[in-house]
């Protein structure tokens, strides 16, 4: 299911369209603009990202928990980790959210 996940992410930077980052996903979740989050389980402190679950029930977004952050990251193109990556525009990575 992990690689699922990167895969998903990558597939929405490439034909797509991502948001970056806590406050990023924050924010597009507020806006109610998110179709589904994936969250690093191995942020620290994990404070950082306890809300966003919560926000994803309430908004009625997809939330899936990914092993690494820096595998989150580098499949969002990043050269560094990230705690966050929120999809707005699924673009070819539709069918593979389904099977989430």
């Amino acid at each position: 299911m992990a690689e699922e996940a990167y895969e998903a992410v990558e597939l929405a930077r490439k034909t797509g369209k991502i948001v970056k980052g806590c406050n990023e996903v924050t924010k597009a979740l507020e806006r109610g603009t998110v179709k589904a989050v994936f969250i690093a389980k191995d942020v620290q402190p994990p404070e950082i990202t306890m809300h966003i679950p919560l926000l994803c029930k309430e908004k009625g977004a997809k939330c899936v928990e990914v092993e690494s952050k820096e595998q989150l990251g580098a499949s969002a193109g990043l050269p560094v980790g990230t705690a966050a990556i929120g999809i707005t525009e699924e673009g070819e990575s539709k069918e593979t959210l389904k099977r989430l």
